[in-house]
């Protein structure tokens, strides 16, 4: 039976650890220290690092901890990381033998050029798993730091398109803004207004609100709804245009996260 763990670092990351009670995986470990504090409280044996992307809070603590458990790394080709074992991009397939698990290797540019995202239906897991970094949130995306709208969205549709049952592990913990968001977009939307409710009172408690789940974030993340006529409506009330196209009002309401 494996355990998925969100270790906090810096203001609102999670550093998911998977283990299986022996031998684990960390993806995007920004910051070594959670990570070897938890491998030691928890008696694992690291086997393995994910990086999704480049940026230094999802890499800052990858060379401490793979010199230090002599494990491999894993991470995108097409990003500056340095000294990856293994360069990835879509529709590559890794095994964590240690794990007894295997991940098919999803191409999601759009918040970074090479920025890729770690799928898993194998059959040791109860159910499909995503470990998707900055590029899908519950209730949001990443920004576009360097893709454009086009490729945020052909990415997103990729993630759309898995089984509702996958749950979702993003890097972060933004959830309740993005909802408050997200009602702006949709005000009207009771699964997003309950939903929030229950993200407001789960923070409250001091609990991460993820992982989420595909089926959730087609019912409440504005970015996943594009296609809908409640968001296609707000988009193009907002703009000022009409007859907008689908990565039109994915660009438009990208524009207005940003500026919210």
């Amino acid at each position: 039976m494996f355990s998925i763990t969100p270790v906090p670092a810096f203001n609102d990351n999670y550093l998911w650890v998977l283990h299986n009670s022996k031998h684990a995986l960390v993806v995007d470990p920004g910051d070594p220290v959670p990570v070897i504090r938890y491998l030691t409280e928890k008696n694992l044996k690291l086997c393995a690092i994910l990086i999704t992307h480049h940026h230094a809070d999802h890499t800052g603590g990858m060379a401490k901890l793979s010199n230090e458990y002599k494990c491999p790394t894993y991470g995108p080709e097409n990003d500056p990381v340095a000294n990856l074992d293994h360069a990835l991009v879509n529709g590559n397939t890794i095994e964590i033998p240690e794990l007894e698990l295997g991940f098919n290797i999803l191409g999601v540019p759009g918040h970074t050029l090479g920025h890729i995202a770690y799928y898993s239906d194998s059959a040791t897991l109860p159910g499909p798993i995503l470990f998707c970094g900055d590029t899908l949130f519950s209730g949001g995306c990443g920004r576009l730091f360097e893709g454009s709208p086009e490729q945020m969205w052909d990415s997103l549709q990729k993630l759309r398109a898995l089984p509702d049952s996958t749950q979702v592990f993003p890097a972060h913990e933004y959830t309740l803004a993005n909802l408050k968001f997200a009602q702006a977009v949709e005000p009207k939307n009771k699964k997003l207004a309950d939903y929030l409710i229950k993200a407001q009172q789960t923070r409250l408690l001091g609990n991460p609100t993820l992982p989420s789940t595909i089926e959730l974030e087609k019912q409440i993340n504005p970015f996943l709804r594009v296609n809908e006529d409640t968001v296609k409506m707000a988009a193009e009330l907002h703009s000022g245009h009409s007859q907008l196209e689908s990565t039109e009002i994915f660009s438009v309401i990208r524009q207005w996260k940003d500026n919210f």
